[in-house]
């Protein structure tokens, strides 16, 4: 049995805590231990504490001597679009010049310019992009994401996404938890209507009966798909055994998180223009919110989740990335932890919390990640800092030294 020692971390934030998702004042408990050690044995942790202490039991362990640096769990990202082929720089421009996100998808842009390159590109042309990205999101000090479909809109578009993400789980050391968001928007070679019998006929039962996912997502809102046919959607996805999300409340307050919390869902995701009630109706259903301030201000809004609302109605906040290559093309949780902070103004904590422990718990891998605790996979990153605090503080600046995944060192930063 393979075992390391991992020594002298200024800070070991272990987040180690009651067994439930963090709410109030508990995203504030990180579980710091000072000049903090990890005693690994077989991917696993088998035990934490000072130094002093794991040194008693390295035995013929390999020792990694951090030499003051903050090591934190992997990050785990709840939601990403890891699957696309192209870029929309053209969308980009256009937005920087004012152009809303309503107008350029109008004038051809948007999801649907990604839509195009992805159906045209194969399923090699796709892992070779999907392992670019796998290794971006592991420099920044992330080892679990979810990831969605939505760039196909066809049964085998949509297949063949899916598909390639199990592939990358093979091939990468990047945990990947699969996400069917064909309710994406609706092609422009179909009807609503038509459309969504695709989705609930046809994509849902090939989806299920194949195994390629373990939640279902949809994009509720004008535009896109509104309540009622979001609220199709997801009754069949949950008879058929999926999982839950919702793109909720992005662009209006369209009612979205209170179809959440009746749904059951386990994450509604954005929010930025949700209210009181909708605070209120997801709190009552136990749905975790998943913010992404990288999707406002890459947009160039200021509109941002009320997220200290949130907080204080007991919600189990999480953030997340939305990486893709439209409205948030970036990998970054640092960059995230930054963006919560100075622009949603939750503490470096807080942010910590959402970005690990509550994150696992709404991807139902709380009993593997998101922590640094006995018989959880060994899954860690240390960053060239002394303080956790230095991640939301430097912006902007790789503060990665070395990621871990099952004890076993997938990236180092070079000398």
């Amino acid at each position: 049995m393979s075992s390391l020692a991992v020594l002298h971390a200024s800070q070991l934030v272990t987040l180690a805590g009651p067994r439930q998702p963090r709410i109030g004042a508990e995203m504030s408990e990180l579980g710091i231990i000072r000049d903090g050690g990890v005693l690994i044995r077989d991917g696993r942790v088998g035990m934490v504490g000072t130094s002093d202490e794991i040194e008693k039991n390295v035995g013929n362990a390999e020792v990694v001597d951090v030499g003051g640096r903050v090591v934190l769990p992997g990050f785990v990202d709840a939601h990403t679009h890891l699957i696309f082929a192209g870029n929309r720089l053209d969308d980009f421009e256009r937005r920087v010049r004012g152009e809303t996100y309503e107008q350029i998808a109008k004038a051809g842009g948007g999801i649907w310019s990604t839509v195009e390159k992805t159906r045209a590109a194969s399923d090699v042309d796709l892992l070779a992009r999907g392992k670019k990205h796998a290794q971006w999101f592991l420099r920044c000090g992330t080892t679990t994401v979810e990831a969605k479909s939505g760039y196909g809109l066809t049964l085998e578009d949509e297949l063949k996404i899916l598909r390639v993400m199990w592939r990358l789980n093979e091939k990468t050391p990047l945990e990947i938890v699969p996400t069917f968001l064909g309710a994406h928007t609706v092609p422009r070679e179909m009807c609503a209507d038509e459309y969504l019998d695709l989705v609930v006929n046809d994509m849902l039962p090939r989806v299920v009966s194949e195994k390629l996912a373990e939640f279902c997502d949809v994009f509720c809102e004008a535009g896109y798909f509104n309540i009622e046919q979001s609220k199709r959607i997801l009754d069949v996805a949950k008879r058929l055994g999926l999982k839950l999300r919702i793109h909720a409340d992005q662009l209006s307050s369209s009612g979205a998180a209170k179809l959440a919390a009746e749904s059951k869902a386990t994450t509604a995701d954005h929010l930025e223009k949700t209210g009181e009630e909708g605070i209120a109706a997801l709190r009552s259903a136990g749905v975790q919110p998943v913010l992404l301030p990288g999707s406002v201000y890459a947009l160039g809004s200021r509109h941002y989740p009320r997220v200290r609302e949130m907080i204080e109605a007991g919600l189990a906040v999480v953030i997340a990335t939305d990486f893709n290559p439209g409205s948030s093309p970036t990998p970054s949780m640092p960059m995230i932890l930054s963006l919560a902070c100075t622009q949603m103004k939750m503490s470096p904590a807080e942010a910590i919390i959402a970005s690990t422990i509550n994150a696992a718990y709404s991807l139902g891998r709380e009993e593997k990640i998101g922590s640094l605790e006995p018989h959880k996979l060994a899954n860690f990153a240390i960053f060239d800092c002394e303080d956790y605090r230095e991640l939301a503080y430097w912006f902007g600046v790789p503060q990665t030294h070395s990621v871990y995944v099952r004890g076993r060192c997938v990236y180092r930063t070079p000398p």
